[in-house]
């Protein structure tokens, strides 16, 4: 059986590799998986469970490890494909991923997976934001309240729905020793890292330290901190650049 354009630029970006994939026939027919999604739990559990690795600008995720979602399907949307077989090609690649790759398999299955496909097909690379209960679904990235050191301790959490951020953006502290606790509950990787920003005690970019890596649980590390401002960060490869970081501002 020929595959179609349609097909042939799908499995360019390495989307339909993997022997569960949905294949496009010539007449680029689309199969509707399921019509009682829940888009509201689907962008929860792709946030969650997706959104370290793949950017999906309606989503808020800005991971770089997979595919960019939006720019992935630009061209065959542009080429005609229904979303309802976008759908379909979500499903099958988490299902069975392509094993070259480093999606694991077993990722999510069910009701969850299909309700992660329905609202990937919807959402991407659509402009604007997600409107009414959508826009709701998940907190907005560092929407939190700045963190606010006490005592000599400094928390600044990782953002619990998978999202790549602290629940805050900036915090402060005053002058002197200060242990920094990052909690992480998401079942991503993450640490916090300290360094320099301008107006600090020293050369901007300079590393005062940084705290284990840790999936579940928290981890710390303790500072001494000068006047001046300074960006906390995670240093897994990719987090930084897609957001995760925020400012200390100490006085």
């Amino acid at each position: 059986m020929s595959s179609s354009p349609i097909s042939r630029s799908l499995r360019s970006l390495g989307l339909l590799a993997g022997a569960g994939t949905l294949l496009l026939g010539a007449s680029g027919c689309a199969v509707k998986r399921n019509d009682n999604a829940d888009l509201i739990t689907g962008k929860q559990q792709f946030v969650a469970k997706c959104g370290s690795c793949h950017t999906l600008a309606r989503a808020e995720t800005k991971g770089i490890v997979g595919p960019n979602f939006d720019e992935a399907f630009r061209r065959s949307l542009a080429e005609g494909i229904g979303r309802s077989t976008i759908e379909g090609v979500v499903h099958d690649q988490v299902l069975e991923p392509n094993k070259e790759g480093v999606m694991p398999k077993g990722l999510a299955g069910g009701q969850t997976l299909n309700d992660i496909a329905a609202y990937v097909a919807q959402a991407v690379d659509r402009p604007g934001k997600d409107t009414g209960l959508l826009a709701t679904a998940v907190e907005a990235p560092g929407a939190g309240k700045p963190a606010v050191e006490k005592a000599g301790k400094l928390e600044i959490a990782a953002n619990p729905a998978g999202q790549l951020a602290y629940t805050a953006t900036k915090a402060t502290a005053t002058p002197g020793a200060t242990t920094i606790t990052m909690a992480n509950m998401s079942g991503v990787s993450h640490n916090i890292a300290i360094e320099s920003g301008e107006g600090g005690a020293t050369a901007k970019g300079a590393s005062l330290g940084a705290s284990q890596f840790i999936t579940k649980g928290s981890t710390s590390l303790t500072v001494n901190l000068k006047p001046g401002a300074y960006t906390f960060f995670c240093q897994a490869p990719g987090h930084r650049a897609a957001g995760m970081y925020g400012t200390l501002t100490v006085k």
